[in-house]
Parts: structure tokens; C-alpha cells; sequence
């Protein structure tokens, strides 16, 4: 959140204008304080010091009190805020002050960052700080300085962020205006959590939400909370989570803060989600998405687009997953927000791959990857960038207190030894940071690499290898040298629809399930089996004859007719397994055998189903005769003379 109310404090260190004080002035005072504790009550103190403006107007407090307005509809109402923005800009050619329009420019800055466009935020915040560096008024300074810190830091600048911060920080402290500079260290540890170091980030909140409590702050103390629910969220630490969240909840709730309030049930979401219970997130996500809607905020309606995406994952819905994870996408990409990005990519990834469209959920996958690794880089680069600042920085002091070495030797000479320590001190943490920044990404990058393997090769529902995997290792095992026969069976349960239809889909993929478990358990090595899409899997038995193909076919059947479906569907639930054989000839490739075994399929179905049947090569039934077979135990390499194998024939 931008630091308008910074804008609106009085001009410390200036004359009066007037021998007695404005009755407005008391208003713009109390307005500035109470907005980091009860935003309505501001707004209440605002439209009093306009109602007073009206009898004596003062052209400088009247844009103080429609600051504070513009601070108010900047989380609420855009309509309200382009009416303030309006009123300030025909007010600044009678005012005083010349460092107000930095406030005005902020209040544009801010309503920008609302709609997620930072881009345009930060050309607005640097007009701010240029125009209220030029004005000398370190008020204005303070807060654009705050504004533009905080925009750098969503765009990844972290390290410009944490200058512009601090400085600001430093600026309200010396101004006296203590809470100002608990908001400035509340931004600082936003910074650092974007950077990923949650742990340093969650002690700054906890730090902060101390002293607010002690003023009384309860505005700030909700974003505190909110944001050290954040820190927790990331470190997965459920229970803390919860508590920071509830508590923002209810703070948010008391002052009538619906976009902190959205943003606590958001965080509520997200701990729901991370323990699994997919129902309760999304209705507090529905909560919270009703509160969006009557506030401008962009990144918040992408975050609980994100959180529903991920519940309705968990709950089975995935056409509604991806068409969430789709919209926050859209807004997270548009606002450079790499982190939200990166995890709504793989999020719909994991969506994609479980919709059966694998090329979209590799696709995705490696956007998420792509995002991720610079996001890392740039955490990286932005984090060794803010030491590097440390370092100068204690440079330079080291270079003062060399140039009094003169007037003070003893201190000095102490005084520069503790800097020569801390100077080491920053650069051994410095590389052991680097090390440990870089074993990172060296330990993402192979994570997200087997996690794309995984997914290019594996069947997500069953986890047995997919159709790829199956068909590349079978096109392997022909193409090997001296490599005897190879015989193949594909598996199709029957009337597999009809469990869809009467049970449901989660039925049915808890049934592909025991079936691919059953395959699983049957076979032996070499032998291996992959599932080539809906109910139908490919077993390949590296050098085996036809007999023993068929044997092992028939074995297979039975196994698959006597597995007991009751644990998943009710009492009379089974199901039986159509089988095609067919065992490989010279010159065959994956696709000749697939066709013969799918026609041996073909006929098993027509036969009455529950059957194997068997379908040689051309060629192959001569040879087999030859080599003293009988006759009916070799099927001819027509369809329509296909041979029924033993075992029944049943519907």
C-alpha cells in the first residue's frame, strides 16, 4: 500500500500562515493518524475539514483533506478517486506549498498500482520524488520515496526497493513521525519476503506489530498480521498461519476494512489449501471474492483466482481450475508478479497433465520453470546487489573515520578496527550466501527437470508409464540386435463406460487404478506395461513365444475378473478384461504389432467379451504349423478368421 497519509501530516519546521490555527488543521491531523488505525474515521475527518475549508477556504489544507480521500477511494471506489484527483489538480495553482503535487502524484501513482499497471505507478512515484526533492519538502519526499520503494519491489528491483525504504524510513524518523516509520519498516519486510527470506521478513513483522500495538495502530496492525501470515504461508507453517490470518480477520472486521478483510480470507484460503481441505478454502474464497468485487484491486482478484484454482484441483473440478488458474495468470503476468506467477504455471500444469492434455501441461510446466529460475536469478542478482549496497555503505563510513584519524586518533583507530571485522563479517556472509543462493538453483534446476521427465513419461492417474514411454521402450526392444520374439497384449476392460456412467468418473479412475495395480503385480522382468490412454494398456514380454504369450494372456484375464472392486463401488461391482496378443515377426515396428493386437482386441469384444484372442503374423501360421503346433492354436492374419483362445466368452 502507497504511504499517502505520509502526504497529509503537517509541514514540520514551517511558519503558520495565519495567527490562529484553522479549524481544518486539527482535522487533517487527526485524519493523517487515524488512517493507520481506522480508515473510516479518517475519511469522517477528511469530509469535516472540507466542511470547514467552506467558510475559510486554505488551498494547501483543502489538498491535505482530499489526500486523505484519495488514500481512502485509492482501496475502494476508482469513481471517488478521480473526483479527489480532479479537485487537487484545479486547487495546486493557489496553493503554497509547491511540495503538494507530489501528493497528487502519488494519489495517480497509487490509483494505477490498484488496477495492477506499475509500470505507469512508477513513472508517476518518480515524478513525486523528483518534484518533492526539488520542493525540499521532506515530508513529500518521505512518502514518495515509500510509494516508489514499494512499486520497485513488485517489479523485482529489490535492491533500489530496499534504498528507497530505507531512506524513507530514516526521513520520518527524523521528521518525528514515528508511526510513518513503522510503515516504511512494514515495506522493508515485504521487500525481503519478495526477496525469499522469509525468516528475516517474519522477525521485521513480528518486530513492527509490537510497537503498532503499542500505538494503537489497528489498520496497520491487519496489513502486519496479513503479511507475517504471508511469511508463514511460504514457510508452510499452517498453524502460525492460521493465527496471523484470523487475527487480521478480525482487526479488518472491526474497522470496516473490506479489502484487508478479502485479503485475510484469501490467507485463510491458502492455509485450507495447504492442509488439503479443498471444500472449507473454497468458501472462505468465496467470501473473500465478494468482498473483491467492491474494491479495484487487481492483484487481489488474481491471488484468489490462483487459491480457487488450486481448491477446485484438489476438489476434481478441472475444467473450473484451469479457467481460474487462466484469469490469474493474465493479471500476475501483466503486474511482473514472477513468484505468483511461477506457482499459478505449475499449478496449471498439474491441471492440464490431469485433464490428459500433456502437451499443454509440459508447456506450462516449463513456463513455470522458466519463471521460477529467473525469479531465483533475480532474487540472486537483487540480493547481492543489497549487500553490495551494505558493503559500499560501511566503505564509505570506514573512509570517514579515516579522515578524522587526525582530530580523534584513539577512537578512530578503535572505531576503524570494528569496521575492518564487520567489513569481513559482510563479505564472508556475502559469498556463503552466494554458495548456498547457487546450491539452490543448481537443486531447483534438477527438481524441475525430473519433475518434466516425470511428466513427459508417466501416466499421472495410474502412475504406470504413458503412452510415449510404453511405445518408445517397445520400438527399443524390437529394434535390438539378435533379440528373439516379442509378443504383445493389449488389455481394454469392458463396458468400461458403463462404470463412468453409473458410478461416476472418480469410480471409474479409481477402477483404471486396481487395474493398472493388477497388470503391475502380474508381470515379471523384462516384461514391463504402460497404459496407452482411457481403459486400454500395452504389456510387451520381451523374448516370448506365441504360447506363452497367450498363456500369460489368459493368466492376466482371470486376475483382472477376480479383483474385488467392493472398497470402491457397491456390492455386485466387477469388471473383466478384453484381451488382443500377438507376438512380433521380422520387419515389424510398434505400430504393425499394435494393429494386429488391436484387431485380435477387435475380435475378443465381438466374441462376447472376457475373451483373448490372438492374431499372428503373416506368415507365421505356416511356421508355427511347421514346428508341429496344432493348428487352432495359431490365428491366420485375417480379421475375420481371428482365433478364439480358451476362457469364457461372457457379456
Amino acid at each position: 500500500m502507497a504511504l499517502l497519509a505520509a502526504c497529509v501530516t503537517g509541514w514540520m519546521g514551517r511558519p503558520a500562515a495565519a495567527a490562529s490555527p484553522h479549524p481544518a488543521a486539527a482535522l487533517v491531523e487527526r485524519g493523517a493518524v487515524a488512517m493507520r488505525s481506522d480508515p473510516e474515521a479518517s475519511k469522517r475527518d477528511a469530509e469535516a475539514a472540507l466542511a470547514a475549508l467552506r467558510g475559510r477556504p486554505d488551498a494547501d489544507l483543502e489538498i491535505r483533506a482530499r489526500l486523505l480521500l484519495c488514500d481512502y477511494a485509492s482501496e475502494r471506489d476508482q469513481r471517488a478517486l478521480e473526483v479527489q484527483v480532479k479537485a487537487i489538480e484545479s486547487l495546486l495553482p493557489r496553493g503554497k506549498r509547491p511540495g503538494l503535487r507530489a501528493g497528487l502524484l502519488a494519489c495517480q501513482g497509487e490509483m494505477r498500482e490498484t488496477l495492477g499497471d506499475n509500470a505507469q505507478a512508477l513513472v508517476l512515484f518518480e515524478q513525486a520524488v523528483r518534484v518533492a526533492a526539488e520542493a525540499r519538502d521532506d515530508e513529500m519526499l518521505a512518502g514518495a520515496l515509500f510509494s516508489r520503494g514499494y512499486v520497485l519491489g513488485l517489479q523485482g528491483e529489490y535492491a533500489l526497493g530496499l534504498a528507497d525504504l530505507r531512506r524513507s524510513q530514516g526521513l520520518f524518523e527524523t521528521l518525528g513521525l514515528r508511526h510513518h516509520a513503522l510503515t516504511a519498516m512494514n515495506g522493508i519486510a515485504i521487500l525481503y519476503n519478495r526477496m525469499g527470506d522469509y525468516a528475516q521478513a517474519r522477525d521485521i513483522y513480528t518486530a513492527a506489530l509490537a510497537q503498532q500495538r503499542e500505538a494503537g495502530m489497528l489498520r496497520e496492525q491487519a496489513v502486519t498480521l496479513h503479511n507475517l501470515g504471508r511469511a508463514h504461508e511460504y514457510l508452510q507453517e499452517w498453524p502460525e498461519a492460521r493465527h496471523s490470518f484470523t487475527e487480521s480477520l478480525a482487526i479488518n472486521r472491526e474497522i470496516r476494512y473490506a479489502r484487508g478483510e478479502a485479503y485475510a480470507l484469501r490467507g485463510l484460503a491458502a492455509v485450507e489449501n495447504g492442509l488439503g481441505k479443498w471444500r472449507s478454502a473454497l468458501t472462505l474464497l468465496g467470501q473473500a471474492a465478494a468482498l473483491q468485487r467492491a474494491t479495484p484491486d487487481a492483484r487481489l482478484r488474481a491471488q484468489i483466482d490462483l487459491s480457487r484454482g488450486i481448491a477446485l484441483h484438489g476438489e476434481g473440478d478441472l475444467e473450473a481450475s484451469a479457467a481460474a488458474l487462466r484469469a490469474a495468470i493474465e493479471v500476475f503476468r501483466g503486474g511482473e508478479a514472477r513468484g505468483e506467477l511461477a506457482t499459478s504455471y505449475a499449478e496449471l500444469a498439474s491441471v492440464e497433465a490431469a485433464r490428459g492434455d500433456w502437451r499443454s501441461g509440459y508447456t506450462q510446466l516449463a513456463l513455470a520453470k522458466q519463471v521460477s529460475e529467473r525469479l531465483l536469478r533475480n532474487q540472486l542478482d537483487q540480493r547481492f546487489a543489497t549487500l553490495r549496497v551494505e558493503f559500499d555503505t560501511a566503505s564509505k563510513e570506514a573512509e570517514n573515520a579515516q579522515l578524522l584519524k587526525d582530530i580523534r586518533a584513539n577512537e578512530r583507530a578503535l572505531a576503524q578496527g570494528r569496521d575492518v571485522r564487520r567489513l569481513q563479517a559482510i563479505v564472508i556472509a556475502l559469498a556463503t550466501l552466494l554458495v548456498l543462493l547457487l546450491a539452490t538453483l543448481a537443486l531447483h534446476q534438477r527438481r524441475s527437470t525430473l519433475r518434466m521427465r516425470k511428466l513427459a513419461h508417466t501416466d499421472e492417474l495410474t502412475s504406470a508409464p504413458n503412452r510415449r514411454a510404453v511405445l518408445n521402450r517397445l520400438a527399443e526392444t524390437l529394434a535390438r540386435a539378435g533379440a528373439g520374439p516379442c509378443t504383445i497384449l493389449i488389455t481394454d476392460i469392458d463396458h468400461f463406460k458403463g462404470i463412468n456412467d453409473r458410478y461416476g468418473h472418480p469410480v471409474g479412475d479409481e477402477v483404471l487404478k486396481v487395474m493398472a495395480q493388477a497388470v503391475r503385480d502380474d508381470l515379471r522382468e523384462p516384461a514391463f506395461f504402460g497404459r496407452l490412454g482411457g481403459e486400454e494398456f500395452l504389456v510387451v514380454l520381451p523374448e516370448t513365444a506365441p504360447a506363452e504369450g497367450r498363456a500369460t494372456a489368459e493368466r492376466l484375464r482371470e486376475r483382472i475378473a477376480a479383483i474385488d472392486l467392493a472398497p470402491i463401488c457397491p456390492v455386485g461391482c466387477g469388471i473383466t478384461a478384453s484381451i488382443g496378443v500377438t507376438t512380433s515377426a521380422a520387419g515389424d515396428t510398434p505400430s504393425t504389432m499394435l494393429q494386429r493386437a488391436d484387431e485380435a482386441l477387435y475380435s475378443a469384444k465381438r466374441a462376447g467379451r472376457n475373451a483373448v484372442r490372438v492374431c499372428a503374423a503373416a506368415g507365421a501360421l505356416s511356421a508355427a504349423v511347421a514346428d508341429g503346433a496344432p493348428h487352432d492354436a495359431v490365428d491366420e492374419p485375417r480379421r475375420d478368421e481371428l482365433q478364439e483362445a480358451s476362457g469364457p466368452a461372457t457379456h
